[in-house]
């Protein structure tokens, strides 16, 4: 009896030693599993990162050019009115070969930064005001009644560089 016993014994401690190499196959199995996803999911957030910082630096590329653009139009912007007021002093002279010749660089000038996306912002005496477009320099009595919170002069052109205002238009308005 003793000798199955021991035989006994013998079984269920190979028995336990098969079942312990089962569980540990299982558990390196599910461990690989587990080391698997882990890489998956690194390489997953990797590949997001990836992708946000192509999408960023095109985004800030994009951004760099416009803010150039902006730099050197803002620059030019009051050239712009020096011709508009050096022509009107050439008007009261009457030179007309000079003013042709003033018409002619000021609207090469005007026609380069439009190519470029440079417009104006159309503003007439007797609009309505308007904060978000305009901007008021002073207030004048209206002559008549139908004149208040219109504009009654416009002082300095206002510009857009695509839809982005450079420069709010200046006027008067009567009060």
């Amino acid at each position: 009896m003793s000798k199955k016993k021991d035989t006994k014994e013998e079984k269920d401690i190979e028995d336990n030693d098969i079942q312990q190499e089962e569980t540990q196959e299982i558990s390196a199995e599910e461990q690989l599993k587990k080391e698997v996803s882990q890489e998956k999911d690194k390489f997953l957030r990797l590949f997001a990162e990836f992708e946000n910082y192509k999408k960023r630096t095109a985004r800030e590329r994009i951004e760099l050019f416009r803010t150039a653009n902006e730099d050197l139009m803002t620059v030019l912007l009051p050239i712009l009115d020096d011709f508009d007021r050096g022509l009107a002093e050439i008007k009261k002279v009457k030179d007309k070969e000079l003013l042709k010749g003033m018409e002619l660089i000021k609207n090469k000038l005007q026609n380069s930064l439009t190519q470029k996306g440079l417009s104006f912002i159309k503003v007439e005496q007797g609009d309505v005001f308007d904060v978000e477009i305009h901007e008021a320099i002073t207030q004048i009595p209206a002559p008549s009644e139908d004149m208040k919170g219109k504009i009654m002069d416009v002082v300095e052109q206002g510009y857009k560089l695509g839809e982005k205002v450079l420069r709010y238009p200046k006027v008067v308005i009567g009060q």
